[in-house]
């Protein structure tokens, strides 16, 4: 089988890559035509390396990079940038993908998507979310992150009805690993050195790098999967508290931090957005965590389920917490193959 991977000089899209070649899969791995990654599996006799430009409308070289492929792994995506900057990565990309992988009749997708698209808003605090639980219904207060991600999979589904493709959407949690420790649901960064942790005791959403890798491939593979949106994290989900103190023992160096209150921060948010929309008529800018409906999105107290992804790809975590958070900080080559 070939898998044809987006956004393989990516975070995600390396550790994919890794497993999939280990999983002895040929590998064509879209990067930038602009990447010059030195990437460990280079020149592994099971890869192809491609180098496109996914926000052009190069049909032709996107149709001859899907020749022979099996499935697509679509992984690239901005989290970071304006609206602009997201839009095209997140939302063109995919649609200039979709529009090759017609042209090709490659059909079968696995697409990542986020926990983002979620209406944190009008979740109570303390349910869990779960593939049914709502979706973001005014995307405009939200992020761009967020309101890119609900556009990209209005997108594929739309493909997948139009043109039957053979769909599995994965959204991951926070997807951490090495370089990639300290994150947004730990709290907001001031500075490299000093961030405001908001909260103490709601669990986070996570996913360790390679966990996530192994769950792509594990689709890419599962005809179960077609069909099926399925939410990725671990099991040994972490309190932001836990976390931060395992992360401080083995970092030897974590950044100072102070902790404001889940109740407080929410009421303090609220009247600040409150007055901004009564008194000034929204025109102030403020920071995402005082707009309540970004807040609660990073650190509401709520749980979280991986049931349905186990049950459907017969995939469990195979890091634990403290063993991925080791492995992050270790010397070894993580993307050997």
């Amino acid at each position: 089988m070939k898998l044809l991977v987006t956004g393989a000089s990516g975070f995600l899209g390396q550790y994919t890559v890794a497993e999939a070649l280990r999983c002895g899969f040929q590998v064509r791995a879209v990067v930038r035509q602009t990447s010059n990654e030195n990437l460990p599996w280079c020149n592994h006799p099971g890869l192809e390396l491609v180098r496109i430009d996914l926000q052009k409308q190069e049909l032709d070289s996107l149709v001859d990079a899907l020749q022979g492929v099996n499935v697509v792994l679509h992984i690239a995506g901005a989290t970071k940038g304006d609206f602009a900057t997201q839009y095209a990565s997140n939302v063109v990309v995919t649609e200039n993908l979709l529009k090759a992988m017609v042209v090709s009749g490659v059909l079968r997708l696995v697409v990542i998507s986020s926990f983002s698209v979620f209406d944190y808003l009008r979740i109570n605090s303390g349910e869990t979310i779960t593939e049914d639980s709502p979706i973001e219904c005014e995307p405009l207060v939200r992020d761009v992150y967020a309101q890119t991600k609900l556009m990209q999979e209005q997108i594929v589904r739309a493909f997948e009805t139009k043109h039957r493709g053979k769909v599995t959407i994965l959204r991951p949690g926070m997807i951490y690993g090495r370089g990639h420790l300290w994150n947004a649901l730990v709290g907001a960064k001031v500075s490299d050195r000093f961030w405001i942790r908001i909260g103490a005791n709601a669990q986070m959403p996570l996913v360790y790098v390679e966990n996530c890798a192994e769950a792509v491939v594990t689709a890419a593979q599962c005809d179960e999967a077609i069909g099926q949106t399925l939410n990725i994290v671990d099991d040994d989900l972490p309190t932001q508290s836990v976390y931060a103190e395992t992360l401080a023992k083995i970092m030897p160096r974590s950044p100072s931090t102070i902790t404001i209150n889940w109740t407080v921060m929410r009421v303090l948010a609220r009247s600040i957005w409150l007055c901004n929309q009564l008194l000034l008529a929204g025109k102030m800018q403020l920071p995402h965590i005082l707009i309540p409906a970004r807040l609660h999105a990073r650190f509401k107290p709520l749980h979280y389920s991986n049931t349905r992804a186990q049950q459907v790809l017969h995939w469990k975590p195979k890091y634990s917490l403290v063993t991925a958070l080791e492995r992050s900080c270790s010397d070894a080559d993580l993307l050997h193959v």
